[in-house]
């Protein structure tokens, strides 16, 4: 219990006054790049509290000058806390619309170009947050992405939405898949506490989409690189 709340007083009073001083102070300035900094120290200094100890290998296998569409798969709430401060450069995120209305966090989500997303899942809703996504990633950022649409119930790789490799082929930007594990021990999908351990993130290498004929087969080639990068209890069954 103690690992969940040191990460929420990290996040709640270091958070708040990042955003009181960082947000006006980036709206004055026209940039956001010093108050992400700040955020992505706080989300490791949160996971640290928790007593989450993070690995992370591959980073050799990209660059902090160009964007890319990050593919990891999902386990567990503490995902994004670990994976964000271990990317490179910066990074964007699709949430739900209704998220943009908090005060101040909202104006710190739109600065940071994270792509809202209407929870009425109309096919014209979707197709806006894609194209938004797609002009994110055109502006040389990266955008993060769980394919599963959701954390897995028992740990293991689940079947992928196609929506992001539609996004792939149609900006043609590299996609890189990420493997994490430990989180759903830690944390696992409906815990309220966070147990302290270690968590693995391995980045691999980079994927081009025009390597490929259809958004299927990128896909199926994403996925078969997650599988091989996670243990086996995390495969998907009968791999």
């Amino acid at each position: 219990m103690f690992g969940l709340f040191n990460l929420l007083f990290v996040y709640v009073t270091l958070g708040g006054l990042a955003g009181v001083i960082g947000i006006p102070y980036s709206l004055m300035v026209g940039n956001v790049d010093q108050l992400y900094r700040v955020a992505m120290w706080i989300a490791r200094l949160g996971v640290r509290a928790a007593g989450v100890r993070v690995e992370v290998s591959g980073l050799e296998n990209v660059s902090a000058d160009r964007g890319y569409i990050f593919l990891a798969n999902h386990v567990s709430n503490l995902d994004p806390p670990v994976l964000f401060p271990a990317l490179p450069g910066r990074s964007s995120v699709m949430l739900k619309k209704e998220l943009m209305r908090i005060p101040l966090l909202g104006t710190a989500m739109r600065m940071a170009k994270f792509v809202p997303v209407d929870r009425a899942r109309s096919r014209e809703a979707a197709q806006a947050s894609v194209a938004a996504a797609a002009e994110v990633i055109r502006q040389g950022q990266n955008f993060l992405i769980f394919p599963e649409g959701t954390r897995s119930k028992n740990g293991q790789l689940q079947a992928f939405k196609r929506g992001p490799f539609y996004l792939a082929m149609e900006t043609g930007a590299q996609v890189v898949p990420i493997a994490i594990s430990g989180t759903q021990k830690l944390m696992p999908k409906g815990s309220a506490t966070i147990r302290p351990g270690v968590v693995r993130v391995r980045v691999l290498p980079a994927i081009s989409p025009s390597e490929f004929g259809s958004r299927e087969e990128l896909m199926r080639a994403v996925g078969a690189a997650i599988a091989d990068a996670l243990p086996q209890e995390m495969r998907p069954a009968g791999t």
